[in-house]
């Protein structure tokens, strides 16, 4: 989603699924957009085992950055586009609670997602708009926390009973071999997948992703895809055509 005519090209298809009568939930992080405002503030921009670690500073840009820069930019893009939009961030109407994670020592204000409340969001899809969320929620206490994209929307995508959910990455999906592009396992279940994960198959950054569709799966998500959204087109591939666009996982 760093280019702008990619932005636009999944904005558009987004746009094109909910006219067509499917019920589009988008989830959003912003790594990019923080980490270039971290660095504007000096601040270099930390990382532990594929997470972000996010002390007081980095929380408030965070918070900033994704509610207020990201998630309105999103929404104006699918305005635009021809749909209506609604940005919404874990806090509004507690759609999202949050807790520290067991590791909140080494990552600070990076959430686990305690409860979800998806009631927010049904009056909103029954009116024809697309929900635009931002992965920043609140504990009970209104603390803010910083929560993985990926991670939200797996949670949400569970507690809507969503019939798909799919993360869009900047790769081809998941490799058999991580070091040829060639190797694209199109589809597998969750036992061929953990075992890809205690073989080291899976590593860095798409442990977190592959984690969340293993865990929106078994709460009743009836697919999980992870698709390379450079590929133009890659969310109608994946949702209207046999082939697909990446790796699906199946319960």
């Amino acid at each position: 989603m760093k280019s702008a005519a990619l932005q636009s090209s999944v904005i558009n298809d987004l746009v094109l699924l909910s006219c067509v009568g499917l019920r589009p939930v988008l989830v959003h992080g912003g790594g990019p957009e923080i980490n270039s405002w971290l660095l504007r503030l000096g601040h270099e921009p930390q990382f532990h085992n594929g997470l972000r670690v996010t002390d007081a500073l980095t929380m408030e840009v965070v918070e900033m950055v994704l509610v207020g820069k990201v998630n309105k930019s999103l929404v104006s893009l699918i305005n635009s586009a021809g749909g209506t939009a609604v940005g919404l961030c874990g806090k509004d109407a507690r759609l999202l609670t949050a807790r520290p994670t067991p590791d909140a020592a080494a990552l600070g204000f990076v959430g686990e997602v305690a409860r979800v409340d998806p009631g927010i969001l049904r009056p909103i899809l029954a009116d024809g708009h697309i929900p635009v969320i931002a992965s920043v929620a609140a504990d009970e206490n209104g603390q803010s926390y910083n929560v993985n994209a990926d991670t939200a929307a797996g949670e949400i995508a569970a507690a809507m009973g969503a019939e798909k959910l799919i993360l869009l990455t900047d790769v081809a999906g998941i490799l058999e071999d991580r070091n040829d592009p060639d190797s694209l396992v199109k589809e597998i279940d969750i036992s061929g997948i953990r075992k890809m994960v205690m073989e080291k198959k899976v590593a860095g950054g798409m442990i977190p992703k592959v984690n969340c569709c293993v865990r929106s799966l078994a709460q009743g998500v009836r697919t999980a895809s992870i698709i390379d959204g450079r590929v133009p087109h890659s969310l109608l591939l994946e949702i209207l055509t046999d082939e697909g666009a990446g790796t699906m996982i199946t319960g």
